[in-house]
């Protein structure tokens, strides 16, 4: 057994949101904003953001958890909010195990959108313990906000990044 099987994980809270301009095809961003807690109980806070030339505001919302979880280090128990019911709901209404159990195929048989950025989020989880929890957009819950700004500053930046979607 290894030294690290005994210790609690870490715990994480990240805040995400995504936006993009002209849905579904014009600029977008993500913003990200990571809590821990150390051991001498001091909080320690980053912020994460990208934008992209031409993207859609769901990958945008996937792309914030995603960029969160990969910037961990070491398995963490990660609390997300977001107020995306689109990757709320992909994993509370356990629509991500219906989808991957027919072929990445919706109910209606009809292809799932994504797919590339649903299976980079669950590569990213697979080390951690994720809860997702929604939270309303706009409401002025402080982090939301701050996610929506950072995801926002980032779609108008001038250095965009090319989305593999639109490439």
């Amino acid at each position: 057994m290894r030294k690290n099987d005994h210790e609690e994980k870490a715990a994480v809270t990240l805040y995400s949101d995504g936006a993009a301009k002209h849905n579904p095809d014009g600029p977008g961003g993500y913003g990200t904003i990571l809590e821990f807690i150390d051991q001498r109980g001091e909080l320690h806070v980053k912020e994460i953001s990208a934008g992209y030339k031409r993207t859609t505001n769901n990958r945008m919302e996937l792309m914030g958890v995603i960029a969160g979880l990969e910037e961990l280090k070491r398995p963490c128990a990660v609390m997300v909010y977001t107020d995306s019911q689109y990757v709320v709901n992909a994993f509370r209404r356990h629509w991500i195990d219906s989808w991957r159990k027919k072929g990445w195929k919706r109910s209606d048989k009809s292809p799932v959108k994504n797919v590339d950025l649903w299976e980079r989020l669950l590569a990213a989880m697979e080390p951690h313990d994720v809860t997702y929890e929604w939270v309303k957009g706009h409401a002025g819950h402080a982090q939301n906000e701050r996610c929506d700004e950072l995801a926002s500053e980032a779609a108008c930046g001038s250095r965009l990044k090319t989305d593999p979607l639109f490439a």
